[in-house]
C-alpha cells in the first residue's frame, strides 16, 4: 500500500523593509544616473569629434587645385632677339568640381629643374618671409594692379632682414574667369568655377640683359631666378594649398625651341 503524502504550501508575505533597503535603492538609481550621463557625454564628445573628423577629411581629399596648362615664354629684347631659356611659366589654374574654396595666398609652389629648387609664396603674403612679429613679408612693392606686380616680380628686389631677388622667392597671379568677383590681387580666394594665371620666374643668368618677356616690360634688369629651363630640362612643379590635396605637374622643355616666344609645356 502507498504511504499518504501530505503537501503544505508555506505562505510568507513578509518583506524587508527599513532604511537599509532605502539606501540600497536609491544607491541603485544614482549608479544608474551616472553611468547614463557619462555614456550621453561620451557619445556627444566623439560624435562632434567625428563630423569634425569627417569635415577635415572631406575636404582634404575634396579640395584640390587643377593644373590646366603650362607655357613657358622666352625674354626677347627689342631687335626681337630671344633668349636661349625659358623665362617665364603662366599656368592656367582651376578647381575640380566639388572643391573647397582655396586661398591662393596660403599657396606654396615649389618648382626645381633638377639643379636648384624654389619655394615660392604669394607675392601679397605679409607673413610668410616677414621678420619676428611683423607683417613685412609680402613683395615690395606689391599693388593692386596684376601688371606692376608681375613686372616686379620679374625686375624688383626685395629686403627683409637681407636682399633678394622676388624672382626666386614669389609668385604673382591673375585672373581669367571671376564670375562672383572672389579673387583679388590683396584677397586672391579661388571657388570651383574660376580660373586664373599663375606667374612663376624661370629667369636665367644669360637672360637678366633682355628688355621684355611677353609684354611686360623688364628693360630695369631681369633678375636671375636660379633656374636654367635650356632645351630637354626636367622641371617638376608641386601646388601645396593650406588644406586639400597637393598637386604636382612635371614636363621636360622641347629639345628645341626655334623661334617661338611662347612654348606650351604642359600637357
Amino acid at each position: 500500500m502507498k504511504a499518504n503524502k501530505m503537501v503544505s504550501i508555506q505562505r510568507d508575505t513578509s518583506a524587508q523593509v527599513g532604511i537599509g533597503t532605502l539606501i540600497i535603492f536609491i544607491a541603485m538609481v544614482l549608479v544608474a544616473a551616472v553611468a547614463a550621463a557619462v555614456l550621453i557625454q561620451t557619445s556627444g564628445t566623439l560624435q562632434q569629434k567625428a563630423q569634425s573628423t569627417g569635415k577635415q577629411a572631406t575636404q582634404e581629399v575634396s579640395s584640390n587645385l587643377q593644373v590646366k596648362s603650362i607655357e613657358g615664354v622666352r625674354a626677347k629684347d627689342n631687335d626681337v632677339t630671344l633668349s636661349s631659356t625659358i623665362d617665364m611659366l603662366k599656368l592656367k589654374i582651376s578647381l575640380n568640381v566639388g572643391s573647397s574654396p582655396v586661398d591662393v595666398n596660403q599657396v606654396v609652389v615649389s618648382i626645381t629643374d633638377g639643379t636648384t629648387a624654389n619655394n615660392l609664396v604669394y607675392a601679397g603674403n605679409v607673413k610668410s618671409y616677414a621678420s619676428s612679429g611683423s607683417s613685412n613679408g609680402n613683395m615690395t612693392p606689391f599693388t593692386d594692379t596684376a601688371a606692376a606686380n608681375l613686372q616686379e616680380l620679374l625686375t624688383g628686389t626685395t629686403t627683409i632682414g637681407s636682399a633678394f631677388n622676388n624672382a626666386d622667392h614669389y609668385f604673382v597671379a591673375d585672373k581669367i574667369r571671376d564670375e562672383d568677383g572672389s579673387f583679388s590681387q590683396g584677397n586672391p580666394v579661388l571657388n570651383t568655377g574660376d580660373m586664373i594665371t599663375m606667374y612663376i620666374a624661370t629667369t636665367s643668368s644669360t637672360a637678366t640683359g633682355y628688355d621684355l618677356v611677353a609684354t611686360t616690360d623688364t628693360s630695369s634688369g631681369l633678375k636671375a631666378s636660379g633656374l636654367n629651363l635650356v632645351p630637354r630640362t626636367v622641371v617638376s612643379i608641386i601646388l601645396t594649398p593650406e588644406s586639400g590635396a597637393v598637386t604636382s605637374s612635371d614636363f621636360i622643355t622641347p629639345s628645341s625651341y626655334g623661334v617661338k616666344e611662347t612654348v606650351q609645356l604642359y600637357p
